[in-house]
């Protein structure tokens, strides 16, 4: 089939369903009134998005957004980061279940060969998070530090969070005091400790919480983690999986002015780990690089404001100073040779600080948002090695100016319509021994358009078109290297490099019927299909035979990336469950070959129940993943993961504060192979987690 045809019917498939419902909403639309909505089963797409304008939930915004909270995290009982994603659909984790070697891939964007760290923008309280480095992950952290995730898909999330967001954002939320301090006490000690029989791994977790009054409140987590080597289906043992590591957060709460409603914070997360004789390769086993000694430490300082002066209609302020500082540092490779084996220390350093303000007004059937804001960042790259200069990770240091406004106006409680524009202004200044370069500078322009239209309380359709640009990074454009590994010839710093940009098309519908089954249960339903054209893609220059010097990068032309996206839940007093299906196409438009970037069709199921009586909760969860074919006709074959799981969380009597969950991973011991994992997934394994909770 073709592309063409690939897109009508992904298109046409949205509309049908959208059509299929109207009837059984406009049946509705008399009964019911637009600004009003029951109480009903709680879901994920009831999550409240953050963002600017009117606060909203994710069944209600014109973009793919899902929220996991508390709750989602905690049930996963992950020992990595990427395990907490799995119910998300259209991301997927690059890389394996080692500490050192996870990034992300949302809609197609984001490869083990590649360093697409830049087009997903990470962040962590506001902090924008990035790391680069081969055969490495981009992010660092441990799942205990966080109560939400908040995953926006596609580009026109540059619009508040920055340009050359291709795949989209991640944006990570630090537990707070108030998380944990119950009504009528003043302070709280949370125990939590965790096994899993696979990676005999084990966690220890500590959070204390005071508050010292109405104002002001600080919370202390500290977490310890320790991981072997984990058994993959097939029985093999991963090498170099094993890690130990260490994090905690530090977070002061003050609140101030009328009711309280001014919110100034405070924190500073830290994560580190210790690996010895690991794999050198991260991302996956790659023997040809042999073991070295690995520490990574990654740090996070934020202090933030928040006004919202909701007796001022002009003024609803936010305001954050951050800091991010990632080094990993590396010695006794076992392979003998030097180059990027050597004993070495790499890291980034980024100061940005980030001021918007929305303006509300409200007349008859309209309200409006305005919101205007600046971002500044400064992010310095360093890399140092026995032998000297890392010329394939080059120093040097990235400035960043970001004006933005987005515009939300909503006509009648119906119609929501979100223009938006953002420019970036970039600076590139490469280390002085860098010889073949220069200072780069360019402007990056990101505009978008979004509109939801809301039939009634069952049925919204809504559209989106977004432009964005990434400029080239650091690494893109000073990187260089002499003659080796089938080059004859030097390759330059990748001057004169054009921006990568994206035209991105989206249109989908919700649904939400409260009262379906059973009084007080809920389902929702969101679906959406998307269209990405990608010019100026930049990828290192392939080796062949040269008369002279060439650039390490290049501009290699076009591509496209498409797909639909289904997601929906059902909760009820004694019932729930969930779907993730994601299906994509992508090509290379001049090679004329398939994007190794775009994953398998996946969908992940979960149905479960509930005993309200005995505070008990268990269910079951499938992932299923497409056979998957690579443009070097590699065949990855489909399969199928089973997990179960249960938790007792008493609300009384004496086992109150307790917390259980259990679950077994793979029930079947499935040897499997995801495209972009790098080594095969984790075979059987039961966990048991059990937290306690004092209050004072």
């Amino acid at each position: 089939m073709s592309y063409r045809a690939r897109l009508s019917v992904l298109l046409a498939s949205t509309v049908i369903g959208a059509m299929g419902v109207v009837a059984t909403a406009s049946a509705q639309e008399a009964e019911t009134e637009a600004s009003t909505k029951k109480s009903t089963g709680y879901t994920m797409l009831d999550l409240i998005v953050i963002g600017a304008g009117r606060d909203k939930v994710a069944i209600d915004t014109p973009q793919a957004v899902t929220v996991l909270d508390q709750e989602t995290i905690d049930d996963a009982q992950a020992s990595t980061i990427g395990e907490i994603f799995s119910s998300v659909p259209g991301v997927s984790i690059v890389g394996s279940d080692r500490a050192g070697g996870q990034s992300f891939n949302i809609r197609g964007v984001g490869d083990l060969a590649s360093a697409d760290e830049s087009k997903i923008i990470v962040s962590v309280d506001g902090a924008v998070k990035f790391y680069e480095q081969y055969r490495m992950g981009s992010f660092f952290s441990d799942p205990e530090l966080y109560k939400s995730v908040e995953v926006l898909r596609g580009p026109a999330s540059s619009t508040l969070y920055g340009a050359g967001a291709i795949g989209g954002v991640v944006n990570f939320t630090t537990k707070d005091a108030d998380d944990f301090i119950k009504d009528g006490h003043k302070a709280a000690v949370r125990l939590k400790s965790q096994y899993d029989t696979n990676m005999g791994g084990a966690l220890g977790s500590v959070i204390a919480a005071y508050t010292f009054s109405d104002q002001t409140s600080v919370l202390l987590n500290g977490n310890f983690r320790s991981n072997q080597n984990f058994i993959a289906g097939s029985g093999d043992v991963i090498s170099g999986s094993d890690a130990k590591s260490i994090s905690g957060l530090a977070k002061v709460t003050h609140r101030f002015g009328d009711q309280g409603e001014q919110v100034l914070r405070a924190s500073y997360q830290r994560w580190s780990s210790d690996a010895d004789n690991t794999d050198y390769s991260q991302t996956g086993t790659l023997s040809a690089f042999g073991k070295i000694d690995r520490d990574i430490t990654d740090q996070t300082a934020v202090i933030s404001y928040e006004n919202p002066a909701t007796a001022n209609s002009f003024l609803d302020l936010k305001a954050n100073l951050t800091y991010s500082d990632t080094q990993v540092k590396q010695s006794n490779s076992d392979s003998g040779a030097g180059g990027i084996l050597s004993d070495s220390k790499y890291g980034y350093q980024t100061w940005s600080a980030k001021l918007e303000n929305t303006f509300e007004s409200k007349w008859s059937q309209f309200e409006n948002y305005l919101t205007l804001g600046t971002q500044l960042s400064y992010q310095q790259r360093v890399a140092d090695s026995a032998d000297g200069a890392i010329t394939t990770h080059p120093e040097g240091n990235d400035r960043k100016i970001g004006i933005f406004a987005q515009d939300e106006l909503i006509i009648a409680d119906k119609l929501t319509l979100i223009p938006g524009v953002r420019l970036d202004f970039v600076s590139l200044d490469p280390d002085s021994s860098i010889v073949s370069a220069t200072s780069q500078s360019d402007v990056a322009f990101s505009p978008k358009l979004a509109a939801l239209y809301k039939f009634n309380d069952t049925l919204s359709i809504f559209g989106s078109i977004a432009h964005t640009e990434r400029m080239p990074t650091l690494d893109e454009m000073f990187s260089t290297a002499g003659p080796g590994r089938g080059w004859t010839v030097n390759r330059t710093a990748s001057m004169g490099l054009e921006k990568e940009t994206s035209n991105n098309y989206e249109a989908g519908f919700s649904v939400a019927f409260d009262d379906l089954v059973q009084d007080g249960d809920g389902f929702r339903l969101k679906a959406t299909g998307f269209y990405n054209d990608l010019r100026n893609l930049i990828d290192t220059r392939s080796s062949g035979t040269y008369a002279g010097p060439v650039s390490y990068y290049q501009n290699i032309g076009k591509a496209r990336i498409m797909g639909i996206e289904l997601e929906g839940s059902y909760d009820s007093t004694y019932a729930f469950g969930s779907f993730a299906f994601s299906r994509m196409f992508g090509e290379d438009l001049e090679a004329k070959t398939t994007l190794d970037s775009v994953p398998a069709t996946t969908l992940n199921l979960t149905l479960g129940g509930k005993v309200p009586d005995y505070d008990l909760t268990f269910g079951w969860t499938g992932d299923f993943v497409a056979t998957r074919r690579e443009s070097n006709g590699t065949r990855f074959g489909a399969y199928s993961v089973h997990n179960l799981f249960a938790s007792w969380k008493p609300q009384e009597g004496r086992m109150e504060d307790w917390e259980f969950r259990a679950s077994a991973d793979n029930i079947f011991d499935r040897k499997y192979l995801n495209s972009l994992a790098g080594d095969e997934g984790k075979g059987r394994t039961f966990k048991l987690t059990a937290t306690k909770q004092f209050n004072w």
